[in-house]
């Protein structure tokens, strides 16, 4: 099994910046993609970034490309840079894991964190 740890969640002023971290522990031999996604109160899960093996990425539209995905192997970790962060941008955020089989942009999530709470005022 694969377990997965955020941190770094906190307030923050909108324009500033967070970067959130995620260590996967467990057995990761099918791990070969990571991500994030996050939730509004009452709605569904959102991916809002992966990152496949090979470093390509991919971003939902949301976010504007203002956030940044980047992932260490070795480290068995995955960070999310968040740069001009918006009250919008208020949600849980959940690190995710995935055996990925096609092309990142059809990555989806097996493997969930506990989510960590990020919320942006004005």
């Amino acid at each position: 099994q694969v377990q997965l740890v955020e941190s770094g969640g906190g307030l923050v002023q909108a324009g500033g910046s967070l970067k959130l971290s995620c260590v996967a522990s467990g057995n990761m031999f099918a791990i070969n993609a990571m991500g994030w996604s996050r939730q509004y109160p009452g709605q569904r899960r959102e991916v809002i970034a992966a990152i496949d093996s090979g470093d390509n990425t991919d971003y939902a539209k949301s976010i504007e490309g203002r956030f940044t995905i980047t992932r260490n192997t070795a480290r068995n970790s995955v960070y999310l840079q968040m740069d001009n962060l918006e009250p919008t941008d208020t949600a849980v955020y959940f690190c995710t894991a995935a055996f990925l089989r096609d092309e990142v942009q059809y990555y989806s999530p097996d493997y969930w964190g506990r989510g960590t709470q990020v919320t942006v005022f004005s």
